[in-house]
């Protein structure tokens, strides 16, 4: 009996999480067309473009080395992080799918989707480790369209706060 009603609880519970996952809708994504590390006066900068808006993002200077090497093809002679993680990942058959960067309280975070076995899992990461590693897998970045919108009307972040 007593197996019984756990059987019924997590039923329950299954079924509530899928109504409210259904009920909640997305946040609508746009697609980052292109990716650039400026170093400023305060540290390096990776600015996002998406629809003629720019997104800065403060990022320390071992991960903006990281994004630069991937983007420009001239990698450190010793691999960074980033490079390490892209061949362990590829060495297991693992591939990033996309990455998506959302602002939540003022901050920014990432979500890392990848590839593995069939099956397509998501990760928690910090939004430059995860911009690191869609770079150098070639795969799309994604920014929430609110996101974009406060780009636009020139609010930051607490990542953002310093002027370039």
């Amino acid at each position: 009996m007593r197996h019984l009603l756990f059987l019924l609880v997590g039923y329950l519970m299954v079924g509530a999480a899928q109504v409210q996952a259904q009920s909640l809708s997305p946040p609508r994504q746009v697609k980052v067309e292109h990716v650039k590390v400026v170093w400023s006066e305060v540290g390096p900068v990776v600015l996002l473009t998406a629809r003629d808006s720019v997104i800065p993002i403060f990022v320390d200077p071992t991960v903006a080395g990281s994004i630069h090497g991937a983007l420009t093809g001239k990698k450190s002679p010793r691999p960074l992080s980033h490079d390490l993680m892209h061949t362990i990942l590829q060495s297991y058959g693992m591939t990033v799918v996309e990455v998506r960067i959302s602002l939540k309280k003022q901050v920014y975070f990432g979500e890392l989707m990848m590839a593995v076995g069939g099956q397509t899992k998501v990760f928690d990461c910090r939004s430059s480790d995860g911009i690191a590693l869609a770079i150098h897998f070639g795969t799309p970045i994604f920014v929430e369209e609110a996101l974009l919108e406060k780009a636009r009307k020139g609010e930051q972040s607490k990542d953002a706060q310093i002027v370039l």
